[in-house]
């Protein structure tokens, strides 16, 4: 029983660090974007 529960956890710590590199990873491309759509912007 101990064993599942420390199990348990560290599937959940697993899954949220998984979840926090697609939002960084998001966020990050969405900045790439942006700043690309800028620089666009501003040469024209």
């Amino acid at each position: 029983m101990k064993n599942n529960g420390q199990e348990n956890k560290h599937k959940n710590k697993r899954d949220i660090g998984r979840i926090a590199i697609r939002i960084i990873a998001a966020i990050l491309a969405v900045l790439m974007v942006l700043a690309v759509a800028a620089t666009l912007v501003f040469y024209i």
